[in-house]
């Protein structure tokens, strides 16, 4: 854990800041932390523990089913941005920009982080623990999910990083920022322009699974039920038969995606009280989906990008206005198209990770960096932000205990004669549910 944690809270650089001084673009500015960042990482890990406990008693900040945004569809951009903000901190420093041989080191050593925080996601992620009603514990390798939240971290993490240490940039000119890093929003572009055309000119052909635990009266031989998912269309962006799903599909396989897939909360679903889908439901509901999935990945890594050039803004920019106004303007103009795209016909999809959905989120992202910024760094409000900046210092750790329940599972180990008698069981039956 102690290797692993310097990734998410790796650089969250603090400077102590007031309205007279300034962060100098000199060497020493990868042995300082910015509090603000911090105050952000927190924030987005106290949001993540609200929306997971607080969802299903407050469906309105859950995930939204499908199209549309909710609180809780706020929260991984909110990572992927500060990631990308402290990785252009700790890439300040010239050398890592200049000499060849050290490019090849910074990229193993970004790769080795990213590989760590993977393959923690998987193992958390993976089934090794089985939940609140059960004190069992193992992975199912036909059936463990290999991609998740750290997992999209560490892509995004990786593919920001990869721009920083080998794309050229320009010399530091003033009122020029875009062109100084014009190959970045380049990648940007490349990314997104992948994206779409996956999305929209794959073909995506009628398509079958197995289900052991529905309801139907078409059974094969081994007692599955074998649903058929009608589609042979092209950029259909619904749950049934976008390019997302079949491309996790064919290289993930059905049995290694997150099982219980958000769209089951849609009224054609009809999905019970108790999370059983309804027999009379299309047979898409019953179908896994993976909403960290290939595809969704690569505008979630334009996302880390977008956190990048904030982050450049913050080591390139000197004075708390020049950096104020170059990061609200660039959140508006985000916001902006975005919103517009909605409007024409993308929709806001967390699941798909659309492009409107990427800059909706960028710009709530950079605005409430902003905000943070001029709140702690500027006004120097530091101790009311206290808590969340030991949050996000402890980030990881936080998420490792909190969000994938290894605190709450520890706690339901102790219980009285029967199992079923300990504290969480009692929470979830006579709090939660009701």
């Amino acid at each position: 854990m102690a290797e692993i944690q310097p990734l998410l809270n790796n650089i969250y650089l603090q400077v102590e800041d007031d309205e007279q001084q300034m962060i100098e673009p000199d060497k020493n500015i990868a042995t300082r932390r910015i509090a603000s960042l911090d105050v952000f990482r927190g924030l987005s890990i106290f949001l993540m523990v609200f929306v997971d406990y607080a969802g299903s008693s407050l469906p309105i900040i859950a995930h939204a089913p499908w199209n549309g945004l909710h609180l809780a569809d706020f929260v991984m951009p909110m990572f992927l941005f500060a990631a990308g903000v402290s990785l252009a901190i700790v890439y300040k420093v010239d050398y890592l920009a200049r000499k060849t041989e050290n490019r090849f080191e910074a990229t193993w050593k970004a790769i080795v982080r990213a590989a760590k925080l993977f393959l923690l996601g998987v193992f958390l992620q993976g089934g090794y623990l089985h939940g609140l009603t059960s004190l069992t514990y193992g992975v199912d390798v036909e059936t463990i999910r290999l991609l998740g939240i750290l997992q999209r971290i560490a892509i995004g993490y990786i593919a920001a990083a990869v721009c920083e240490i080998w794309l050229p940039r320009q010399a530091w000119k003033k009122n020029t920022f875009l062109r100084n890093y014009i190959w970045h929003w380049f990648a940007v572009i490349f990314l997104c322009a992948i994206y779409i055309g996956l999305t929209y000119g794959l073909y995506v052909a009628d398509w079958h699974f197995s289900d052991s635990y529905s309801l139907s009266s078409l059974i094969s031989e081994n007692g599955t039920t074998i649903h058929t998912v009608t589609c042979s269309v092209r950029g259909d962006l619904g749950p049934a038969c976008n390019a997302a799903g079949m491309i996790d599909r064919y290289v993930l396989g059905i049995d290694h995606l997150y099982q219980k897939p958000v769209y089951r909360n849609l009224k054609e679903c009809g999905v019970s009280k108790g999370g059983q889908v309804s027999e009379s439901s299309p047979s898409w509901c019953y179908a896994p989906f993976e909403p960290e999935g290939i595809l969704s990945s690569l505008t979630a890594s334009v996302a880390c990008i977008i956190g990048l050039q904030y982050g450049h803004i913050l080591t390139e920019l000197q004075g708390h206005k020049n950096r104020l106004c170059n990061w609200f303007l660039m959140s508006v103009l985000f916001l902006v198209i975005g919103s517009i795209l909605a409007l024409i016909g993308i929709p806001i999809n967390k699941s798909l990770y659309t492009i409107s959905y990427l800059l909706v989120t960028s710009a709530a992202a950079g605005i409430t960096f902003c905000a943070l910024y001029l709140l702690v760094d500027v006004y120097g409000w530091r101790r009311v932000a206290f808590t969340f900046e030991w949050m996000g210092k402890h980030s990881l750790s936080i998420f490792v205990l909190v969000t994938s329940n290894l605190i709450v599972i520890a706690l339901q180990g102790f219980y009285w004669k029967s199992p079923h008698n300990n504290i969480i069981y009692w929470i979830v039956s006579h709090v939660v549910q009701k």
